[in-house]
């Protein structure tokens, strides 16, 4: 068990040594606003419901398909987590000076930054389950193009499917946890229903996605970068060895 807690460690610190610290400052960043921004809703109807965190969820997802590419399912994973954990870092960081006192109102501000704690539960649930879900699925797709695994259409295939179901999944754990599971408890009895969970994270991931079609040919083109430049072959052969 030891042994395996070492070359784990050891993995970890030579993944976040080779990644390219732009990409993980833009996935971290993005998974940190994207929970931000999830606090207002730019649009509803019976249904839809369309939060801010849309505006940057493309980039968390695009992120993971380039290190997923490059690295692999597992690499993507670890940065995943890493993004989340300074997510809750910052959440827990904005809750504490949410609840220091003062003689201005702040009230709106501590609304806002302070959140709420099964929101917070939800989404750390959701962005977790949903990254596992597409950098495994994204790579397991990736192993069908053998003859051209590194084109363009084998990045967009691979890409468009895993961002989809990604983000589908993405938003129904977190509906269905937030307004099934607690809503009814925390928020005097309002609820969504399962049709109304299903709809609103379809049309969402439909949303998402082509978001994603529009940014992919960047993700495309840094991959094709980082492949001149060798990038991630260090990694390749440290996991490999």
């Amino acid at each position: 068990m030891k042994k395996k807690l070492l070359s784990a460690a050891a993995d970890t610190k030579l993944l976040f040594r080779s990644v390219p610290s732009v990409i993980t400052a833009l996935f971290t960043i993005s998974v940190v606003v994207m929970n931000i921004l999830a606090n207002k809703t730019i649009y509803q109807n019976d249904f839809l419901a369309i939060d801010g965190g849309i505006l940057v969820s493309w980039l968390s997802f695009l992120c993971m398909d380039i290190v997923t590419k490059a690295f692999g399912p597992k690499a993507s994973t670890k940065l995943s987590v890493f993004a989340m954990l300074v997510n809750l870092f910052t959440c827990l960081m904005f809750y504490a000076v949410s609840r220091i006192p003062t003689e201005a109102d702040f009230t709106a501000f501590n609304t806002v930054v302070g959140g709420t704690w099964f929101i917070l539960l939800s989404s750390t649930v959701a962005f977790i389950s949903s990254a596992v879900i597409n950098n495994f699925l994204n790579w397991s797709i990736g192993r069908l193009f053998r003859r051209n695994p590194d084109g363009k259409l084998a990045f967009m295939a691979r890409s468009y499917v895993s961002t989809f179901i990604g983000q589908f999944c993405d938003n129904f754990i977190f509906a269905a946890l937030t307004f099934m599971v607690f809503a009814p408890i925390y928020w005097d009895g309002f609820h969504w229903t399962f049709i109304q969970c299903v709809t609103c994270s379809l049309l969402g991931a439909v949303l998402e996605l082509l978001m994603e079609v529009v940014f992919s040919p960047i993700g495309y083109a840094v991959l094709k970068s980082w492949n001149r430049d060798g990038v991630g072959a260090d990694y390749q052969q440290g996991a490999a060895a």
